[in-house]
């Protein structure tokens, strides 16, 4: 995020500049808020403080034996002096004054001699004097402004006079000052200490960041994004856990037909997408190694060179790509040979039917010409109606019928249940759904017809979207899942058929779809040994 706003506002503005300016401007806004805190904490403990330390000084004189003594003579007209022991006393403490007044608020002690025997200014005195409570005021006497605390002086009576301890202000701020400027620069010395640490961790990320700016990152990323998917080559970078850590867009097409994006594939184990690399990565230990594993029917070279950390093997970048050896060049030959030959046997055979139709034209036999046309398009023209009739779905509609077309050159019976029901969605849904309906029909077909020579071949399907999930049914007259593939059966270029078209990879984009968007697959053998294989999606997921 910081990146983001360095590269789109401050493009100017170097990597360690704004670093600098980030931190130091936190490191001072936190400080500036500490000091204020904490100067308004210590002015209020200290004034705290010093209204219990008089009140406290105030109550130990008003128990003085000798303070009552001359207090209750006050009150009866006579005079007892009391200037020395109170002026005394004063010494030992804080205080900046200490006066004694009796019942009339008459002094009779006080710093200036000549004010004993005078009235105590200020109205503060007399809730002591008239309630006997203890009380604390700020106001101003004969010395100037100060923080006065009061107590009661009593005898067996009741009050009889009243003890006032008092801070001039202008000692306690004196005081409070010099506190503040202690913590101050307490304060100033942390805030160096946090620069300092600042700018030694802003030159550690500097060198990190190999003195390149964020924009020149960013660059960086994206070059290397670019080299990595302009490369003909697989790529995967895993980190100590085996867990994907970066990988190219060749490496995702063969790992995933595309199934998955590279986002989706990055912080998963390297294991989901192929056990062959995975258990590669553990025996490596450490040392480049080269191995050959297959995707499918695909054999691939894999070559592992270990990432060297301070702390040892931080993980691998594994480098794979296909194995063009003779026999796959031979397999590819085979099979591309057996395509042309069955392109050259489908040419031949529509051409006969073509020879045939122009024959009945030329020989004027027009009604013939148009029951044999009726006969080759009837067929299709009930299934196409039945589809169009029952699936909604212009994409899946046309897929099935294309199915329909493939089922009746294989001679597969192709059945599709009345009851079906498959309704409009976007381009994306119709995607999915797609390569879920087509790669199951595809090896129902093949399965079935596999099995022809033991039971009439045929394929059943049943598609519903009538309530809040997507339901696809296929059910085919194959002779099964072989038992000791069962537990494989969707792994990538796992199959039960050999010597085919098919290269295990069908089920496996199934599988990878469904569970892309949190569906159930299940796939059981019937009482009247048939296999249906059975998918539910969750139509809210689906076209999320």
């Amino acid at each position: 995020m910081a990146l983001l706003l360095f590269h789109g506002n401050e493009a100017a503005m170097t990597l360690k500049s704004y670093l600098a300016l980030i931190t130091i401007s936190t490191i001072t806004i936190i400080i500036v808020a500490v000091a204020l805190v904490f100067g308004y904490s210590l002015q209020n403990a200290y004034l705290d403080g010093i209204n219990k330390r008089g009140l406290e000084l105030a109550r130990v004189v008003a128990h003085d034996e000798k303070v009552i003594q001359a207090v209750q003579a006050s009150n009866r007209g006579q005079h007892l002096s009391l200037e020395q022991h109170i002026e005394n006393l004063r010494r030992q403490t804080d205080a900046s004054y200490i006066v004694v007044v009796d019942k009339q608020a008459i002094r009779l002690s006080h710093p200036t001699p000549s004010l004993v025997g005078e009235t105590f200014i200020g109205d503060d005195v007399y809730p002591t004097l008239r309630q006997g409570i203890d009380s604390t005021s700020l106001a101003s006497g004969s010395l100037g402004e100060a923080i006065r605390n009061f107590t009661p002086i009593k005898d067996n009576s009741g009050t009889i006079g009243a003890v006032s301890v008092g801070y001039l202000s202008k000692t306690t701020s004196e005081l409070i000052y010099q506190h503040l400027r202690e913590a101050g620069l307490l304060v100033a010395f942390v805030y160096l200490l946090g620069v300092i640490i600042a700018v030694v961790l802003i030159a550690k990320l500097k060198r990190t960041f190999l003195c390149l700016e964020p924009e020149e990152i960013v660059q960086k990323f994206k070059e290397h994004e670019l080299i990595l998917d302009s490369i003909r080559d697989g790529i995967i970078a895993i980190d100590h856990e085996l867990n994907v850590t970066a990988i190219n867009s060749m490496a995702v097409e063969w790992l995933t037909m595309n199934v998955l994006s590279p986002s989706q594939v990055i912080k998963q184990p390297l294991s989901k997408q192929s056990q062959s690399l995975s258990h590669f990565a553990l025996e490596a230990k450490g040392q480049i190694t080269q191995n050959r594993f297959s995707l499918g029917k695909r054999e691939f070279m894999a070559t592992l060179y270990p990432i060297k950390g301070k702390k040892g093997d931080v993980g691998y970048v594994i480098v794979f790509f296909p194995d063009h050896g003779e026999k796959s060049l031979e397999q590819e030959l085979t099979a591309s040979k057996n395509y042309a030959d069955l392109l050259r046997a489908k040419t031949h055979e529509y051409a006969n039917r073509l020879n045939v139709l122009s024959g009945m034209l030329q020989a004027e036999h027009y009604e013939d010409a148009i029951e044999f046309l009726q006969q080759e398009s009837d067929g299709d023209q009930a299934a196409l109606r039945r589809i169009i009739k029952t699936i909604e779905n212009s994409a899946v509609a046309g897929l099935i019928f294309a199915k329909h077309n493939k089922a009746k050159d294989l001679k597969v019976e192709m059945l599709i249940e009345r009851d079906c029901q498959l309704g409009r969605y976007p381009p994306k849904t119709n995607e999915t759904l797609v390569t879920l309906v087509g790669n199951l029909i595809d090896n129902a077909l093949l399965a079935a017809w596999s099995n022809r020579l033991i039971t009439s071949p045929f394929v059943k399907l049943y598609i519903s979207d009538r309530n809040a999930h997507i339901m696809i049914q296929i059910e085919d007259s194959g002779a099964g899942v072989d038992e000791k593939l069962e537990s494989r059966i969707l792994d990538f270029g796992v199959s039960s058929k050999h010597n085919t078209e098919q290269h295990g990879i069908g089920l496996y984009l199934v599988k990878k779809v469904v569970d892309q968007y949190h569906g159930s697959l299940d796939w059981e053998r019937s009482e009247v040994n048939t296999t249906v294989f059975s998918i539910y999606l969750d139509k809210r997921a689906l076209t999320r």
